[in-house]
């Protein structure tokens, strides 16, 4: 999108978008002063071309003579406009409004939570604002339940990868983990794959900050608060005769040992963690202060994913790998020679990013015998990826290449998504 004056662009379609407030359980439209006054069609405006283009967060950033706008589409962001600083302060109040923070604050971070309409499709955002040196800025995440709508084999997970963790989701008890940084996908890994698990006959219940998706039915959801965090939460959890319990991060010490504990008795617990890699993951729960045989005893699987863009089907065309990649993805002559390579040169579909889309790269280790033998002796990094690879695995650097070599993605984007793999 070219650099355009946002506060100049039409909003003829505002009846289409509305802004909605929630009280309790009644929601209520969120007016304006007059329905078309400037702010309020600006505001529309931005989260209308957001969620045209497939954005991901919305960032306003405060320059000294404007508040630039950016999107954040397959994970990179794009300039989408500036506007003015005598509106940018109203378009800036009506957001802090919706999201429920205090419009006289401008020295103390908030955030809160912003809930709209569109095309007869109900959304949220996730909305930050801290103060900066020209002003404030304000950051908001969409959540859209339609993006969380992915099902498990869309997912791009390999073949064995595929049966292996399906397989896994499916144990009465343990612990399994998707780990990554932030924004890699593991949310959506875990949404999909709670969705293929029987929420009729199992009692399913979920902690999350914050709810990006809203089950039908069956599912009871807990949004943490200052009040409720993560350790709360899950112990009232287990006193509610729970089969499945997904807890959206294991960030604290506390967290893991009660995650670890349920999995023990008898629960099955879905989570994340930060890590590079699968392997790496055990010295983290020890790290942690988790006892070696109990994460051995506990862990039935371990994934680590990365999130690749897609060339564009529409442009993208026969390419050859440059010198520096292939020295850092290491191709042999064979491979160079049986590779479908290709990239996208970068078209109207695209926006001339030659990306369309993205997809996973993923690494899953299973908790074999021999396996949680090692972990229980706190074997090190060398012995547990050498079992590993006896059960099958394949690293996401791996994965990624054979990516490459169907033509789905570029060495670029491999390299920029697991970069610190193939520094080995």
């Amino acid at each position: 999108m070219s650099m355009t004056d946002i506060s100049q662009t039409n909003w003829g379609a505002a009846k289409r978008f509305r802004l909605v407030l929630r009280e309790g359980t009644n929601i209520r439209d969120m007016g304006g002063e007059n329905d078309m006054s400037i702010a309020v069609g600006i505001v529309d405006s931005i989260f209308m071309n957001a969620l045209d283009t497939g954005t991901s967060d919305i960032h306003l950033q405060p320059e000294r003579d404007q508040l630039k706008i950016r999107y954040r589409q397959d994970g990179v962001l794009q300039d989408a406009g500036q506007l003015p600083t005598e509106q940018a302060n109203n378009v800036l109040a009506r957001l802090k409004l919706a999201s429920g923070m205090r419009i006289d604050e401008n020295r103390e971070p908030q955030d809160g939570r912003i809930d709209m309409e569109y095309n007869g499709r109900r959304l949220s955002a996730r909305a930050s604002c801290i103060p900066c040196l020209n002003g404030e800025k304000f950051v908001m995440r969409l959540l859209d339940p339609n993006a969380m709508k992915v099902e498990l084999p869309k997912l791009g997970m390999p073949e064995d990868v595929l049966q292996k963790w399906s397989r896994a989701i499916q144990v009465p008890y343990g612990l399994i983990l998707v780990t990554g940084p932030t924004g890699s996908g593991k949310t959506s890994t875990l949404y999909a794959s709670l969705h293929q698990l029987d929420a009729k006959k199992r009692n399913i219940v979920t902690v999350e900050d914050p709810i990006e998706y809203e089950y039908e039915s069956n599912i009871a959801q807990v949004q943490v608060t200052e009040k409720m965090g993560f350790p709360k939460v899950m112990r009232t959890f287990l006193r509610q005769d729970p089969d499945v319990m997904m807890v959206g991060e294991m960030r604290d010490p506390e967290s893991l040992a009660i995650g670890i504990q349920a999995g023990l008795t008898g629960h099955l617990v879905l989570s994340t963690l930060h890590t590079n890699n699968s392997i790496e993951t055990f010295g983290r729960m020890l790290d942690m202060g988790a006892e070696s045989y109990l994460v051995a005893g506990v862990t039935v699987a371990i994934l680590a994913q990365r999130l690749v863009r897609l060339n564009c089907g529409k442009c993208r065309e026969a390419y050859r790998p440059t010198p520096d990649e292939i020295e850092m993805l290491r191709f042999t002559e064979g491979e160079l020679a049986e590779g479908k390579f290709s990239k996208g040169r970068g078209c109207a579909e695209c926006k001339g990013s030659g990306y369309k889309g993205r997809i996973g790269v993923f690494e899953l280790i299973t908790g074999t015998p021999d396996l949680r033998a090692a972990i229980a002796k706190t074997a090190d990094y060398a012995v547990l990826s050498e079992i590993a690879k006896r059960q099958g695995y394949r690293t996401m650097l791996e994965d990624g290449k054979n990516k490459i070599f169907q033509g789905w993605t570029t060495p670029d984007e491999v390299i920029k998504a697991v970069y610190t793999q193939s520094m080995d």
